[in-house]
């Protein structure tokens, strides 16, 4: 499948917000939108109320990335609120069955994420109930650092497992991609790009995006 970016709002100027996703809106295929709980991980984050104000300001798919240690508590006002899909650690939700339902009960699409440090074969059991599988490719909880290449075997593993059995989720990459990690990352089998400081730190948003969409197809 041809590559998507995920510009995160996370690396964009909350001050601005509107303005920000506004100028990612023509040259984005999803918006990321970290959810932080300051349990999981140590830092707060963007909240239900940040997605229902953006919802009215795009038309992209949100891609809701749920930091948190109850993450099913979340998806009624998510869904409510205007997210596409939530994405869940599988190191917060070990059998992540009933979350999966209660998504699909609310049209909500599902993922799970993994850290640097779980091997794919932590959700390997529950890929078939996957829209989307997640590496964090940096640890989760921070913006700005740089992309963890030991990550990468699992983004193939996850792709070797995905053809293998004919399931149709996508491959996600979440943390420290620029136009010269994502190459790496790609050739590894993911699809989904998840571009925070590159985007967001770039003097012309939109430009940022399609530099980064040039160097993966």
């Amino acid at each position: 499948m041809s590559p998507k970016i995920a510009p995160s709002i996370l690396a964009a100027d909350f001050a601005h917000l509107a303005s920000e996703v506004a100028a990612v809106n023509e040259h984005a295929d999803l918006l990321h939108v970290d959810i932080m709980d300051g349990h999981f991980v140590p830092n707060l984050s963007l909240g239900i109320p940040i997605v229902r104000a953006l919802r009215r300001h795009s038309e992209l798919p949100f891609d809701c990335h749920l930091m948190t240690t109850n993450p099913a508590a979340y998806l009624p006002e998510l869904a409510d609120a205007g997210a596409t899909i939530v994405t869940m650690h599988i190191e917060a939700v070990p059998d992540p069955t009933a979350a999966a339902t209660m998504s699909r009960d609310l049209d909500l699409g599902f993922g799970l994420v993994i850290n640097p440090g779980t091997p794919f074969g932590a959700v390997r059991p529950f890929v078939e109930l996957c829209d989307l599988v997640v590496v964090m490719s940096v640890e989760p909880g921070h913006g700005g650092q740089a992309f963890i290449d030991e990550v990468l075997p699992e983004v193939q593993a996850a792709r070797n497992f995905i053809d293998s059995e004919g399931l149709t989720a996508d491959i996600e990459i979440d943390g420290g991609i620029t136009p010269e990690t994502a190459p790496r990352a790609r050739s590894a089998g993911a699809d989904v790009f998840v571009a925070g400081t590159s985007v967001f730190a770039a003097e012309d948003r939109g430009a940022a995006i399609v530099q980064l969409r040039n160097a993966i197809t």
